[in-house]
């Protein structure tokens, strides 16, 4: 089983992964960990900003680690941002079988009511060096485009309305 997590920032993707890796053992692929090394190895001229751009260049490798590891049955979580919205068209009906998608968003309201925690919870599985692009609007613009984004494509997506902790929970069954 793969299963593939993605969202925008502060979403908690990396603490899913984190919870999953230990509640069943299974490895997780950081795609943020996959871009540093890439630019810092100078493979790409890319930078961290250049989401959309990143997009294109890391998911064709990602896809293609994630058919590896269901050709081989091996169980792995992937996680990160740069996941394309019609990422299914990659895949056989063989391949998506074994494939688990979730997608996390919260709401403008969640967002408004918990944002001094959002931030408190930013470095819980990783450190951050800057975070102080981390403002509400920027929050909601994110969360809404990858919502509408993966509900779009026809993609459940898991929202984030009133208790992250219950929310995520739900999500380890």
């Amino acid at each position: 089983m793969v299963i593939l997590i993605t969202g925008a920032s502060h979403t908690g993707k990396t603490v899913l992964a984190q919870r999953l890796l230990e509640r069943y053992g299974y490895p997780y692929l950081s795609m943020d960990h996959l871009k540093m090394g890439l630019i810092r190895s100078g493979q790409t001229k890319l930078t961290p900003e250049d989401d959309d751009e990143l997009t294109a260049y890391l998911w064709p490798i990602v896809r293609e680690i994630i058919k590896t590891a269901i050709e081989n049955r091996q169980n792995l979580i992937v996680e990160g941002c740069y996941v394309p919205f019609d990422w299914r068209k990659e895949f056989t009906e063989a391949y998506l079988s074994s494939l688990r998608f979730l997608c996390l968003a919260m709401t403008d309201e969640y967002i408004d009511a918990h944002l001094d925690e959002i931030r408190d919870h930013a470095c819980d599985v990783e450190r951050r060096l800057d975070d102080s692009y981390c403002t509400a609007d920027l929050l909601k613009t994110e969360n809404r485009k990858y919502a509408e984004g993966f509900r779009a494509a026809g993609e459940k997506v898991v929202r984030i309305e009133r208790d992250y902790n219950k929310t995520i929970g739900s999500l380890l069954n």
